[in-house]
């Protein structure tokens, strides 16, 4: 899968360096990943949750961080949509952003 955007990860661990690690295990394990629909995530992140309009959560350093992305599957592509703490994650719809 290719990841847009890298920049946001970064910014993000720049502020909370506890998660950089993980973050980056995320991205180097995803661009692995050639997936064709939801399920194929939930293959290789169990914990990940689908979300409507091609949204995908994922629990990042224990749970301590939530992800989303959306995918586009045809084209292979993940797009960063938020990155942020369990409190900012609670003020967003996340189906839509």
């Amino acid at each position: 899968m290719r990841i847009i955007a890298i920049s946001t990860l970064k910014s993000f661990w720049y502020k909370y360096p506890d998660c950089e690690q993980s973050l980056k295990t995320w991205y180097h394990e995803v661009k692995k990943m050639e997936w064709d629909k939801p399920n194929d995530v939930k293959e290789f992140f169990r914990s990940a949750d689908i979300l409507p309009n091609d949204r995908i959560v994922f629990n990042i350093k224990g749970n301590h961080y939530r992800l989303i992305v959306k995918v586009h599957y045809i084209r292979k592509v993940c797009y960063i949509r938020f990155i942020g703490t369990h409190k900012e994650y609670d003020k967003i719809d996340a189906a839509n952003i």
